[in-house]
């Protein structure tokens, strides 16, 4: 299971990078397409929720404790 984190981490963080990279270059150009920032910041965003859905929460044992 390691593993899979290992690669989805491989592959998530550089399109994120791309993704971040593309919009910072869209903000600062000097014909701005909307378009391209909108999916760049979606495309980051579905990435760092792919990233935290694996994270364990802090509260994890307290609420198998409660269960």
């Amino acid at each position: 299971m390691k593993t899979d984190i290992k690669k989805m981490r491989k592959f998530i963080i550089p399109i994120m990078v791309i993704a971040i990279t593309v919009a910072l270059y869209e903000q600062v150009s000097a014909e701005k397409n909307l378009y391209i920032m909108v999916v760049a910041i979606v495309v980051f965003m579905m990435g760092m929720m792919q990233l935290s859905a694996r994270t364990p929460s802090k509260n994890q044992n307290k609420e198998d404790e409660n269960v």
